[in-house]
């Protein structure tokens, strides 16, 4: 569905919820054990959502798992009692795949809201599988002979308003999907409640007699559907999961702006601001993976493809919902310990559906497991033909780009430079970004009509993760992923004609000139001043100053930078935004050692430098416009996914080299930490698109800096830890014969952390920006 089809929808499904006072009657099961689930079921079937997912030929509403997923989050947002997930999603999506004579009658009983059947078709705890173990059946042969079940199944939604159930069985040969109506002679019914007010069925069935045609399909197509059905159903468990932990967000959000202590509004003291960014971080990525999943399955994904992004954005929300839910509690303090604050239905609810249909642990093992099978396979073709200067990269396969990067990287890129552990020289990779110009690869997001690939957002992440499985360096770019883009969307066109084909070509190096001493993440308050003056070769600024952290100015030669050029202004509104080459007299470069003994960053000192008025970017006092827009391109790249795909690749590296896979406890924790790379790319998609777009970013990218630089940290701290005794050790060692560093990804994202505005600033700025929580 379309953006706007979809705002309907969900417009559509909030304004019912609101009408129908879902919460309260949530409120209502909770305090009234046994309630009617089904109670309200009437209104569900008159909005026609029982057949939300079902085609039209049964009269459904084919909205699609997307425009489903949009009523499910309205559900999560509203913690509605009906059973949609579990009738309208799993039941109608299994009999909707099946179309068989059966699956259809079923299908039209349950689209017209006269029929509530329930998929039963776990039979051990946290078991994922849609195969059937225990629970077996025997097709009697003949038109008359019949079917008899003897089994178990657990955790059947929903319980007692359930019409009969859709059991999956063990045939002779193979899988066989049944339906036994409510009554059947044989079937036992224990119901459990569930902390949210609703129930689930534990069933036993003793030698239970069905009809032939109970057999509603066996065999392959029996199993496709139901591996399809639960997948697609755990994707809008995700999403009812995403809108309890927004509605939660939501609500901590509004109590901290109205509750007063010490005189204030607690929502004004920085830990409950932070506390509060970390819950909106953790619902904006798994949102952003949400987006990326839901579009991965319109394209009609087989079903290993599809478990495996079910169980990534299963293990996403859920962990954001409980995350929420947890935090919420907290912030609210003893009243969100309390039944009567609303906060407890919507905890419960969380409780209940992060627990059915797989946990957060369950999902990252699954995703582990499919994903490691894919991966296997993946990469063995070759690339066929030429390497491309420029194409229709939109209308090329991510699987054809990612060969043809491959067969680039493998034939081209120089061995010795693979996995360096220092931030590469410039003395180093020149001739690899002159190998990357010549072919017009060397900025693959800037638009083709400034040079660049124009590479769209998926394949700029492929491109990403080629180049860092491959342990591409990256060489210094800030001309690429800074000032360039800067220019194409606020130079004049006589700065963008005499800088950006140098900036492709290698003759400008830049770096870039925004920090100073004592200034820290006060960046308005820098004192580099430049005067504006004339003499007889014409107008110009004449510079003095000092600019510190500037990464690997000694290998540059030419600075972008911020110079206060009226000192009487407010401190944001005397700023100038300055390009200069660092080879004008009067500037002086020191270089700094990092913790890892590395010269990545200097001191730039400016005496009387003079710098051609044209090199002004914007209007005269106008900088701090600018700065910001720059900050946002910063930010965007250091949330990139290139450091954290590169330190993963490291990590994934000495665990082969060890063995450390068939260790669960690490297998565990490098999954974990797989998915929030992953997702990561994800909620980076999001924002490049905003780039491309020619938007403004909004102040949320800062999410992105937080998160990229928090991962590449847990990474890193896992890479020390995995090496044991090798993570005391200084300098290179070798790994199957190729350069490794332990210690290189920890003292990197450290560094990570700070630069940039330091992530404490980053919270800052969303919580006050974004969440408008009070100063």
């Amino acid at each position: 569905m379309d953006l706007e089809s979809l705002s309907a929808v969900r417009e559509s499904a909030l304004d019912y919820f609101v009408r129908s006072r879902a919460i309260q009657r949530r409120r209502a099961c909770m305090e009234q054990p046994g309630a009617d689930e089904a109670e309200g079921w009437g209104g569900i079937a008159a909005l026609g959502w029982p057949g939300m997912l079902a085609p039209e030929s049964a009269g459904g509403l084919a909205l699609g798992l997307d425009g489903a997923a949009e009523i499910l989050r309205a559900a999560g947002e509203h913690v509605a009692p009906e059973p949609l997930l579990a009738v309208a999603g799993l039941s109608a999506l299994l009999l909707a795949r099946l179309g068989t004579p059966g699956a259809d009658a079923l299908l039209a009983e349950l689209v017209a809201g006269r029929s509530l059947p329930a998929l039963a078709w776990q039979e051990s705890a946290g078991d994922l599988s849609a195969v059937p173990l225990a629970c077996g059946c025997e097709v009697r042969p003949g038109h008359t002979g019949g079917v008899l079940l003897q089994g178990e199944k657990l955790m059947v939604l929903p319980g007692a308003a359930a019409s009969g159930w859709l059991v999956s069985a063990r045939g002779e040969d193979d899988a066989v999907l049944l339906w036994v109506p409510r009554g059947t002679e044989g079937v036992t019914e224990t119901l459990v409640p569930l902390v949210d007010g609703s129930q689930a069925s534990n069933l036993r069935f003793e030698q239970v007699a069905l009809p032939p045609g109970a057999v509603l399909a066996e065999g392959p197509a029996a199993q496709d559907a139901l591996r399809h059905a639960l997948a697609a159903g755990q994707i809008l468990q995700s999403a009812e999961l995403l809108g309890a932990g927004q509605a939660m967000l939501a609500q901590t959000l509004a109590y901290l702006r109205t509750r007063s202590q010490f005189g204030k509004p607690i929502g004004s003291f920085q830990a409950l601001q932070h506390r509060c960014v970390d819950m909106f971080i953790h619902l904006e990525v798994a949102q952003a993976t949400l987006n990326e999943v839901l579009a991965l399955a319109a394209q009609g994904l087989p079903a290993d493809r599809i478990e495996a992004e079910a169980s990534r954005v299963n293990a996403r929300c859920t962990a954001a919902a409980l995350q929420a839910s947890r935090a919420s509690v907290q912030l609210h303090g003893a009243i969100g310990y309390t039944q009567e604050c609303d906060l407890s239905l919507f905890y419960k609810r969380v409780l209940c559906l992060s627990a059915w249909l797989g946990n957060v642990s369950a999902h990252q093992r699954r995703h582990a497991s499919l994903s490691g099978d894919a991966e296997a396979t993946a990469g063995a073709a070759e690339w066929q033909g030429e390497f491309p200067r420029t194409a229709d990269w939109s209308a090329m396969t991510e699987a054809d780009f990612r060969r043809m990067v491959r067969a680039f990287l493998q034939q081209c890129y120089p061995p010795q430079l693979r996995y360096l552990s220092h931030r590469a020289r410039w003395s180093e990779m020149r001739e690899w970004y002159l190998t990357l110009s010549a072919q017009g690869w060397i900025a693959p997001a800037w638009p083709q009509a400034h040079g660049g690939m124009g590479l769209p957002a998926d394949k700029l992440i492929a491109w990403i993760e080629e180049l860092e499985q491959h342990g591409v360096a990256r060489a210094p770019d800030q001309g690429i992923v800074m000032i360039g883009p800067l220019l194409i969307q606020h130079g004049t066109p006589e700065q963008q004609q005499r800088f950006l084909p140098r900036i492709l070509s290698g003759e400008h190096v830049w770096c870039q000139g925004y920090s100073e001493p004592n200034a820290g993440s006060d960046l308005a308050g820098l004192r580099t001043e430049a005067l504006p003056a004339r003499d007889a070769q014409g107008d110009h600024f004449v510079v003095n100053g000092q600019k510190i952290w500037t990464t690997l100015a000694q290998d540059a030669n030419h600075i972008f930078m911020l110079v206060r050029t009226d000192k009487d202004a407010r401190k944001q509104e005397g700023i100038s935004f300055l390009l200069c080459d660092l080879r004008t007299p009067g500037i002086t470069i020191r270089p700094i050692h990092t913790l890892a003994d590395e010269p990545e960053f200097c001191e730039v000192f400016f005496d009387n430098v003079r710098v051609p008025a044209e090199n002004l970017v914007g209007k005269l006092h106008g900088g701090w416009t600018i700065a910001k827009a720059l900050l946002g391109f910063e930010r965007i790249f250091l949330g990139s996914p290139k450091q954290s795909q590169y330190a993963l690749g490291q990590l994934a590296r000495l665990a082969q080299a060890r063995r450390l896979f068939a260790d669960p406890v690490f297998a565990q924790r490098f999954a974990a930490l797989r998915l929030d790379v992953l997702d990561l790319s994800a909620a980076y998609t999001g924002f490049a698109n905003i780039v491309r777009a020619g938007k403004p970013l909004p102040a949320s990218v800062s999410l992105l800096k937080i998160w990229a630089s928090e991962t590449y940290h847990r990474i890193g701290a896992l890479l020390v830890e995995a090496g044991e005794e090798q993570g005391a050790v200084a300098g290179d060692q070798l790994l199957d014969g190729q350069s490794f560093n332990v210690l290189s990804p920890l003292i990197g994202s450290t560094a990570a952390m700070i630069y940039g505005g330091t992530n404490e600033i980053q919270r800052n700025i969303l919580a006050q920006q974004v969440l408008d929580l009070p100063a």
